[in-house]
């Protein structure tokens, strides 16, 4: 498996061969640096742990400054594993956009936006009790039934109702990869992928 830190810059459309307009996402993925290497004899598993964003020395703790200095680097605001890693790499190195090739499909793991509170017609797409009559005149958003009366007495577990939405991870498969400009580290990866504007993405595959 390969993989990569990156965050989201927003959204363009390119044209492809053919001359139809394909939607497509702005990463920039990396540089990430390989700040922790794991293996099975003193791990467990193999992986690599990297490293994306800097950081304040003043915000990092000591535990934090010790544990980047081994790979000779500066504190990092996010880390991730990625297990199985197909590229050997050692501890320090740097992890670019271009372990990605143009054609290659890849996963994208986001966090999707939140949306606060919201009732049931835009949180599962209910279309309401129905029309204003015989004295409905408040109903339109309204979730309806909720369940019997007597039999169960109560709510059952994993009734559609509403409440908290968004803020969910969200793994996105099979997106291509259109382009890659590994001078600025950026990847263009077709279709949408969760998260706002400057949110960090995992791309694997």
């Amino acid at each position: 498996m390969k993989g990569i830190i990156g965050k989201k810059l927003g959204m363009t459309s390119i044209y492809d061969p053919t001359g139809k307009q394909v939607a497509c996402t702005i990463i920039e993925a990396g540089p990430c640096v390989v700040t922790q290497v794991k293996t099975i004899e003193t791990d467990g598993y193999n992986a690599l742990q990297l490293s994306f964003g800097e950081k304040k020395e003043s915000r990092a703790n000591q535990a934090e400054k010790n544990h980047f200095a081994k790979a000779n680097t500066t504190p990092k605001r996010f880390s991730k594993e990625f297990r199985d890693f197909a590229i050997e790499k050692s501890l320090g190195d740097i992890v670019t956009a271009d372990i990605f090739s143009e054609g290659e499909k890849v996963s994208v793991i986001g966090t999707t936006k939140g949306k606060g509170f919201q009732g049931v017609v835009k949180r599962h797409g209910f279309a309401g009790v129905g029309e204003q009559s015989h004295g409905q005149h408040d109903r339109e958003r309204a979730p309806g039934s909720l369940g019997n009366s007597s039999d169960a007495s109560r709510v059952m577990k994993g009734m559609r109702m509403a409440g908290r939405m968004g803020g969910d991870r969200v793994k996105v498969k099979g997106l291509k990869v259109l382009k890659v400009f590994p001078e600025k580290n950026y990847i263009l990866v077709s279709g949408s992928v969760p998260g706002h504007i400057g949110s960090i993405v995992l791309i694997q595959n």
